[in-house]
């Protein structure tokens, strides 16, 4: 499956390569892209394109931060009616809240969300911005994405809001002191992903000058014109547990936390797609155990403690409730699948 994004991310694009001394329009049709298209808010295009298109720019003209150029380019209306919802919420976790429901209009390979803090320092909290072409190796479309997410956040929290640090998920292509220059802050490289380290009360910060009317027009905008059914409030926590259950604690409160809304919130918008936190839990760890047993040889005690469970027993119990057999005999099963003879046929147990 193809990942798309809207064009209109590389919006000044042509004009920066040009300044470089390249052709912008040429370079964008090397990728498939036309000037047109990122000068159209509707036009969408392969996502991994636009990997590319930086990337090669950034080798080509010798600009090894040419990702952070383009994001001081560019204003956060590259995002269309989303940047509209976002500048006008009422308080800056209001308005994550929002970009993390719909950034997928944006890009379909995106997602942010809170985290605990990756330093472990008491009120301090993780803002998180995951990309599925980052396992290519992007790193000027990173490059890009954090720079338009810090000029996104001195907007609506101000030109000062409390960076302490910040995480790149890739080394420095460009000297140091240009990533330090840019967001005003210490800088973290080779890191799983894309961390702005903030102050835990940043959320609760109201947004200046804000305008209901226009806030109200582009939610009803991407609510009506938007599905969300394959970024379901489910599909969502589950993500979320696949985060934590084999590093953290994937209770309610913590997952609501990632995903930037009050428990309630979120229990009731489980509720309303007939399931529960609990059962989505219940089925992410089910999946997560039935993996660990079939593609590892770990011992049943470190996937006890993998699945979040206390004792051995425990998970014994649960795989005979979920497969209606015992943790070995699946273990038993891959590995005579894996050579060639007969084994045990697991299949969940029916809940029916």
């Amino acid at each position: 499956m193809v990942t798309t994004a809207r064009a209109a991310g590389l919006r000044d694009y042509p004009a920066l390569v040009d300044e470089l001394g390249g052709d912008g329009a040429a370079m964008l049709g090397r990728f498939g892209i036309t000037v047109a298209a990122v000068t159209d808010d509707a036009a969408i295009i392969p996502a991994e394109a636009i990997g590319w298109a930086l990337e090669v720019a950034a080798t080509e003209l010798n600009c090894p931060d040419f990702g952070l150029r383009l994001a001081t380019r560019q204003d956060m209306d590259v995002l269309g009616p989303l940047a509209i919802a976002v500048a006008n919420a009422a308080t800056v976790g209001d308005a994550l809240e929002f970009a993390s429901r719909f950034l997928f209009v944006h890009n379909g390979g995106i997602s942010i969300g809170l985290i605990d803090d990756p330093q472990g320092q008491s009120g301090i909290i993780g803002l998180e911005y995951r990309d599925t072409a980052s396992a290519t190796g992007f790193a000027q479309g990173a490059g890009l994405s954090a720079g338009t997410i810090h000029k996104a956040l001195r907007q609506v929290a101000g030109d000062d809001y409390g960076l302490l640090s910040i995480h790149l998920p890739h080394p420095p292509v460009a000297p140091e002191s240009t990533y330090t220059e840019y967001f005003g802050a210490p800088v973290v490289f080779d890191a799983p992903y894309v961390v702005f380290r903030i102050p835990a009360d940043m959320a609760a910060r109201p947004i200046a000058n804000t305008n209901q009317t226009l806030r109200t027009i582009s939610v009803d905008y991407l609510t009506r014109n938007y599905s969300e059914l394959d970024h379901t409030m489910s599909a969502r926590v589950r993500v979320a547990i696949e985060q934590l259950i084999t590093s953290g604690k994937p209770d309610i409160a913590t997952v609501a936390r990632m995903l930037i809304m009050h428990e309630r919130t979120l229990q009731r918008a489980l509720a309303a797609e007939g399931t529960t936190f609990n059962d989505v839990l219940d089925g992410t760890r089910r999946d997560t155990v039935y993996r660990l047993l079939r593609e590892t040889d770990l011992p049943m005690s470190q996937i006890t403690a993998l699945a979040g469970l206390r004792e051995q027993s425990a998970l014994t119990r649960v795989v005979r409730r979920w497969f209606g057999v015992t943790p070995q005999q699946i273990r038993n099963s891959a590995r005579a699948e894996h050579g060639s003879s007969a084994g045990v046929r697991v299949q969940p147990v029916s809940r029916d």
